[in-house]
């Protein structure tokens, strides 16, 4: 459908190469200087009920339907359960263009990129690991971040717990193996411990959390992935497909019984190789993990209401 709508476009304004002209042989900043005026006469043609109208009807700026208060509460239960070494970043509300779909494969159509080289936030986990990748190109430590953030996807999802904007609070770590021991694991569990905590704290010690992990690297999971999290049920998910090709060497999901019965899907993360491709090098290896602000709450709201 895309490449049906382009060709239409072209053959209108008579240039039939238009989008690859304008892709690849237009110099960055005069691509910049061409699409500024482009929006400024098309922003110049604007009424105000054309604007009020657009509030209403376009999903990218409505606001949220949280309940801010909560969304502060549960930032604040997290913050609190967040290990010592983990740092906390306040991150830009934009990051540069192809964050996503050169790191995490994510198509760029999902992102929604403005005219001056850079899109808005579809995912902090990719920018946090470009600030690990700043920093381990500095100094070998290991490094961990967190962050609170607002995402905009342009994917369209249906059901009561998908938005086009949404809250994550996420972690990263970067780092080496070490004398045989394996970073993905020591880092897997702080991530783990620290979402076990923040649950119980969160949603109460009586809520039902489910960790399923899968071990990417054969068909039975190995022995490193056998952890016990206090008020979690650890499970292992070999069948599972989604994620496969994105994450490296293992990947979880972690979810809640909702009021109804069911799992609720609350968090994801794994291993993924974004600091062996920013910086490399082949030794790098990367976690990343995130769990739904807007969701946890409402877990949290349908149990107090039950």
């Amino acid at each position: 459908m895309k490449d049906e709508i382009l060709a239409r476009i072209e053959r209108e304004l008579g240039i039939p190469d238009a989008a690859e002209r304008l892709g690849t042989a237009i110099q960055q900043a005069d691509l910049h200087s061409l699409l500024l005026e482009v929006f400024r006469r098309r922003a110049a043609e604007r009424t105000p009920a054309q604007v009020l109208a657009d509030f209403g009807s376009n999903r990218f700026v409505r606001p949220s339907t949280a309940d801010p208060r909560a969304l502060a509460r549960f930032d604040a239960a997290a913050f609190a359960a967040l290990p010592a070494e983990f740092e906390a970043l306040e991150l830009s509300p934009v990051c540069p263009l192809g964050t996503s779909s050169v790191l995490g494969t994510v198509h760029q159509y999902k992102a929604l990129t403005s005219i001056r080289s850079v899109e808005v936030l579809s995912d902090a986990t990719n920018v946090l690991a470009l600030e690990c990748a700043a920093r381990r190109k500095r100094a070998a430590e290991p490094v961990h971040l967190a962050a609170s953030h607002r995402h905009l996807r342009t994917s369209v999802f249906s059901g009561p717990l998908s938005f086009a904007h949404f809250r994550l609070f996420v972690l990263v770590s970067a780092g080496r193996d070490v004398r045989g021991a394996s970073f993905h694991e020591v880092a897997l569990d702080a991530h783990l411990r620290f979402y076990a905590k923040l649950l119980s704290s969160f949603l109460g010690s009586a809520a039902a959390v489910r960790v399923a992990v899968t071990d990417l690297a054969g068909e039975e999971p190995r022995e490193r992935w056998r952890k016990t999290y206090s008020g979690v049920e650890l499970a292992f998910d070999q069948a599972r497909q989604s994620g496969r090709g994105y994450y490296t060497d293992v990947c979880f999901k972690i979810h809640a019984r909702g009021d109804t019965g069911d799992w609720v899907e609350l968090g994801d993360g794994g291993g993924v190789d974004w600091t062996r491709k920013l910086l490399s090098n082949a030794k790098e290896r990367l976690v990343i993990s995130g769990i739904s602000s807007e969701r946890t709450c409402a877990m949290l709201a349908a149990t107090a209401r039950a």
